[in-house]
């Protein structure tokens, strides 16, 4: 796909990598739609980068939690760019919680977030990215592959990320690819102190941590090169699933 002046929504995309995914794309020359729920500075700092990239973007907010609201923020692009032909489901959110802490409200929060919100925003963009002939990337989770013990509502979810996109590669064949990517170490979360970052690096057999750029490159792989790819799971973990 050539991705100059094509029109991708990114969820998310309010900051860490979200933010990065949409000033990649914005790099590109991309008109990127900047969706951000309670995140609005962060936000219009997305928006501002992009700017300075002299690349066009718009803000759009949604809390997709609420499935029509999911189903509804595709429209909404269209309607202001005059189409879409990428959708960048990156919105998610990761509680810890193992299975006796998990309540039906953190599981709600995560499921509706992280899994139900993916499926009803490609529904909501399908009649737009068929004659686009587009593409659907989703955010996994090397939790997705793997059981965290200390993230028990968080893996299941990933899980079914990846399943999710599976079961559209083939229903929306063969007018739209649909691809995930499941970082591993990439962008830790900030509470997390020097020696267990450490720790993760040195027992990672690349022996570093992941950066946004590792994920953005396999992203733009999948939108730039990856025509002839759908259904896969692109896992960008340093090697950690393979231990």
């Amino acid at each position: 796909m050539e991705l100059r002046s094509r029109v991708a929504l990114v969820t998310g995309a309010g900051h860490r990598v979200g933010r990065a995914i949409a000033l990649a794309l914005a790099e590109r020359g991309m008109r990127v739609a900047v969706h951000y729920h309670q995140s609005s500075a962060p936000a219009e700092e997305t928006l501002r980068l992009i700017a300075a990239l002299k690349a066009e973007g718009a803000g759009f907010a949604a809390d997709l939690r609420d499935a029509e609201a999911a189903r509804g923020l595709p429209g909404r692009v269209a309607e202001r760019f005059g189409g879409l032909d990428v959708l960048i489901n990156s919105a998610g959110v990761m509680l810890p919680a193992p299975v006796e802490a998990t309540t039906p409200a953190l599981w709600d929060d995560v499921m509706h977030l992280n899994l139900r919100a993916a499926f009803f925003a490609a529904q909501g963009a399908l009649q737009w990215l068929r004659p686009a002939r587009g593409k659907i990337i989703n955010l996994a989770d090397v939790a997705g592959l793997e059981p965290w013990p200390r993230y028990a509502a968080h893996c299941i979810s990933k899980a079914g990320v990846v399943m999710l996109t599976r079961t559209l590669a083939v229903a929306l064949a063969p007018e739209i690819t649909v691809n995930a990517v499941a970082p591993g170490a990439v962008l830790p979360p900030e509470t997390w102190d020097e020696a267990s970052l450490e720790h993760l690096a040195r027992t990672t057999p690349l022996r570093r941590l992941g950066s946004a750029t590792d994920v953005t490159a396999a992203i733009l792989y999948l939108l730039e090169g990856g025509d002839y790819v759908t259904g896969e799971t692109l896992v960008v973990d340093g090697g950690r699933l393979q231990r």
